[in-house]
């Protein structure tokens, strides 16, 4: 079993894209948020600072993604179109990673993930985020 609270070795799916990363506590902030752009792409997301991450190969093969506000950055291998990580709108200061990046981890080994109401963003409520709903996952 992995020690999730090292800095883990993670990368795209065609792998011209690795970096490693650092989580924030380890994989106790797995989320994914009902807003329209996270919906479509289907992540489970871990935290980490914005100094937890590090690109170890194929920096240039990285392409940007924003929209709406243009706060959230999210990053993508140009070559298999693979989500990496973003820098988050409802916290500049962290990265979500996709966990399924990450060597060891699938986001099938998440029995439940808490679902954020990106629908109403948090950066545009006074009361914070709320939980939309719980996203189940069980082996057959």
């Amino acid at each position: 079993m992995a020690d999730w609270t090292e800095p883990l070795r993670a990368r795209c799916h065609c792998g011209a894209v690795r970096f490693t990363v650092q989580l924030s506590d380890g994989l106790n902030t797995a989320r994914r948020c009902d807003c329209s752009f996270c919906a479509m792409r289907g992540a489970v997301a871990l935290s980490a600072p914005l100094s937890g991450i590090t690109i170890t190969q194929g920096a240039e093969a990285l392409t940007l993604y924003t929209f709406n506000t243009g706060t959230a950055q999210h990053y993508f291998c140009k070559h298999c179109g693979i989500y990496t990580h973003h820098q988050r709108r409802s916290d500049p200061t962290q990265y979500g990673v996709n966990a399924a990046c990450i060597e060891g981890l699938s986001p099938f080994d998440f029995p439940e993930v808490p679902v954020s109401d990106g629908q109403n963003h948090p950066s545009d409520r006074k009361t914070g985020s709320r939980l939309a709903g719980i996203l189940r996952f069980t082996r057959t």
